[in-house]
């Protein structure tokens, strides 16, 4: 079997988290750069990436890893963008396309565009997959397939190149929508961030709860609380930037949230079972649309099947 033509020569991975590494081992799979370059300050993470061979390069220069590069990937937390932005600028190749992963897009196009010269491409992207974990061992190449990835070019944005990453991506696994940042930063404040920040919170309230409750929250974890406590198991730099950079949206969606929350209180209050059962009749049937829809598993457990016990082994009597 002929291996496919690559549709870069080098491309470079600012930051090799769950991420940067998952866009790595899926540019190998899809063999879709002749060379990786991977760049992270953690050095940490530049050590463990050098027995995983994600990248044909590591480096914790920025600079050093765009240079010559036709694809630059921003991968980093989206409170580090501007200050990569200003010190990637002056190495970046004439035509070079520059997108990035993070979950805001709003405040990604404000902090990097400005530094970013007019001969390059800038085309923020947004895959919308990820798991818990952190760490250049935590990514795989699967990723993001049958997953969303939604590109939001700025105006003036030329069409060959948003066309040539949209490709990209569709290469990579995921399917792709175009859309306003705007737009996209109230959509995933409703879907992402919002949920996210409940998560956090709930998780913290239990934990406040604790000593009232003798440790037993944890002790006895239902399904539910067990899967808020996954959310919230979340790189805490990722999300505290993605809160301080999408907040008109987020406290948007809070507003409407604590109003509907109110309405709850007042419905288990006054014994409103009609309401109550319309509600979770109505959300169940969204649970079973995004699972319709390829997003989620309908398996037990929601698909995250526990690991099955060690059966132990019966010793053999010793005939006498």
């Amino acid at each position: 079997m002929t291996t496919p033509k690559p549709m870069f020569s080098r491309v470079a991975i600012l930051g090799i988290g769950l991420l940067g590494s998952s866009v790595a081992r899926a540019i190998k799979r899809a063999h879709l750069a002749k060379h990786i370059a991977g760049h992270d300050r953690n050095k940490a993470y530049l050590k463990a990436a050098q027995s995983m061979h994600f990248a044909d390069s590591l480096t914790d220069s920025a600079s050093a890893a765009v240079k010559g590069a036709d694809l630059v990937i921003l991968a980093t937390p989206v409170g580090a963008f501007g200050a990569i932005a200003r010190a990637i600028a002056p190495y970046l190749k004439p035509g070079a396309i520059v997108t990035d992963v993070g979950s805001v897009k709003g405040a990604v196009i404000a902090d990097v565009g400005p530094h970013l010269p007019k001969n390059v491409h800038f085309i923020p992207s947004h895959p919308i997959a990820g798991t818990e974990r952190s760490g250049p061992d935590a990514g795989f190449a699967e990723l993001f397939d049958g997953r969303w990835s939604i590109l939001t070019p700025p105006k003036g944005a030329k069409k060959s190149a948003v066309a040539t990453l949209k490709k990209f991506w569709e290469k990579l696994g995921s399917k792709v929508d175009i859309m306003d940042a705007k737009h996209h930063d109230l959509v995933l404040a409703v879907t992402s961030h919002v949920p996210h920040l409940i998560a956090y919170n709930i998780v913290g309230t239990a934990d406040d709860l604790r000593n009232v409750t003798q440790g037993e929250v944890i002790k006895y974890s239902a399904g539910g609380f067990r899967d808020f406590t996954r959310i919230a198991a979340s790189d805490p730099t990722m999300w505290r930037d993605v809160f301080l950079n999408n907040k008109d949206a987020v406290l948007e969606v809070l507003g409407r949230f604590s109003e509907d929350l109110h309405a709850l209180q007042r419905q288990i209050r006054w014994g409103e079972g009609d309401a109550l059962f319309a509600l979770f009749t109505r959300t169940r049937a969204i649970r079973r649309s995004i699972v319709e829809a390829g997003q989620d598993s309908a398996t037990v457990n929601f698909g995250r099947t526990p690991q099955p016990k060690p059966v132990k082994k019966k010793l053999a009597k010793k005939k006498r």
